[in-house]
């Protein structure tokens, strides 16, 4: 069934040759490097200790959309002229912040040192009291990680993976373990160190992001992979985490081959396909190794609502936090840049109404496996 695929193959060659005329090159920073970045952060608070002033750490704002811009070929990266925000040891708002910094300076100092690695699960466990909640953690690591300059992954702090992964693929740990995601029924965790991995071995005519897990689910049920085989689908279990992106911007390094998205068609499905293709304000230091902006909407579109019949009862009207959500999207660069996302992003507002991809059964039980996707794959149904 190989004219199955006679569109994915037309779009696959157009996007190798867009290739060569994208730099996404990226300062690759060594052991020394890292070590030396952490020695300038003390030198300067000993520095000011020593001159008598109150010790301070010179942050980026993570959350400002304003520090951020759009780049067409990367997607959401750091401005050069950005606003910082400040820690000062003795301000009781910022001192535990601080004091946390410093600790988990050092450990990734004596990490980085000794060439091994730890989980963020790890460092939380060996004194939760200390860090208070993985959360706030999480975020002193993305902090230091910026505030460096260096890519979370050489700081030596790894994250467990939440997403899976299913379909023709095959690839090697970084400690020799080698990992087949070929199986139909049953899915494989992304890997918690994807920098590690080596020797991908894969046919796969295509990649499908799939926003939530229960959809994730319903195509291993179905046998997807085995339908529409070769492909490999990927789920970040909503917003994703850091692994899953990587996992993602990894394959398409590798095999370059068309990368779709199946999301919800609401505000939030949405913005979750944006992240995957450009990034988030959050990470926007972390762009160049995160985003794969060659990502295709796939479904579920909002004209699809009215092309298909969607049922009434089946769709959702929107909530206050929808419509400001949508208000958000309207305004972002990455949507107005993109004329035929744009009208999708009207014809939701337009609706008022978001329908969920689990809506598709009200048409059909199988629907979605055998019609909806097949069709779309087939006949280039994507934006």
């Amino acid at each position: 069934m190989a004219y199955q695929f006679t569109e994915i193959d037309k779009l696959r060659e157009t996007l190798c040759e867009s290739l060569e005329t994208v730099d996404r090159c990226q300062e690759d920073i060594n052991s020394q490097d890292v070590l030396t970045r952490i020695e300038k952060v003390i030198e300067r608070i000993v520095i000011g200790v020593s001159k008598g002033e109150a010790p301070v750490l010179r942050l980026i704002n993570r959350s400002c959309w304003n520090n951020v811009r759009f780049q067409k070929s990367v997607g959401l990266v750091l401005k050069d002229d950005v606003s910082p925000k400040y820690l000062h040891c003795g301000k009781p708002t910022s001192a535990t912040k601080f004091a946390l910094i410093l600790k988990i300076l050092s450990i990734i100092y004596k990490l980085v040192q000794s060439d091994s690695y730890a989980t963020k699960r790890d460092i939380y466990y060996n004194d939760p009291q200390l860090f208070g909640s993985q959360r706030m953690l999480d975020s002193v690591v993305d902090d230091i990680s910026c505030m460096l300059k260096v890519p979370r992954r050489s700081l030596h702090i790894l994250a467990t993976s939440k997403g899976f992964i299913s379909g023709d693929l095959c690839y090697l740990e970084e400690d020799g373990t080698k990992v087949d995601c070929s199986s139909s029924s049953i899915a494989v965790s992304v890997s918690s160190n994807v920098n590690g991995i080596r020797n991908i071995v894969s046919s796969a005519k295509f990649i499908l992001i799939v926003e939530k897990d229960a959809t994730f689910q319903r195509l291993l049920d179905d046998d997807f992979c085995a339908r529409l085989s070769p492909c490999i689908i990927i789920t970040g279990k909503g917003v994703p985490d850091v692994n899953s992106r990587l996992m993602v911007r990894k394959l398409w390094d590798t095999l370059h081959v068309p990368v779709f998205a199946l999301v919800d068609a609401d505000p939030h499905g949405i913005e979750i396909m944006c992240i995957y293709k450009y990034g988030s304000v959050s990470m926007a230091f972390e762009a160049h190794s995160l985003t794969v902006p060659s990502v295709l909407w796939l479904g579920l579109l909002p004209s699809d609502i009215q092309r298909y019949r969607v049922p009434e009862e089946a769709l959702i009207p929107f909530a206050k936090a929808d419509e400001r959500k949508i208000s958000s999207l309207r305004s972002r660069s990455y949507i107005t840049f993109q004329p035929t996302w744009e009208r999708e992003v009207e014809t939701m507002l337009n609706l008022k109404r978001k329908a969920e991809i689990q809506c598709l059964a009200s048409i059909a039980p199988l629907f979605l496996t055998r019609v909806y996707l097949p069709n779309k794959l087939r006949y280039g149904g994507w934006i």
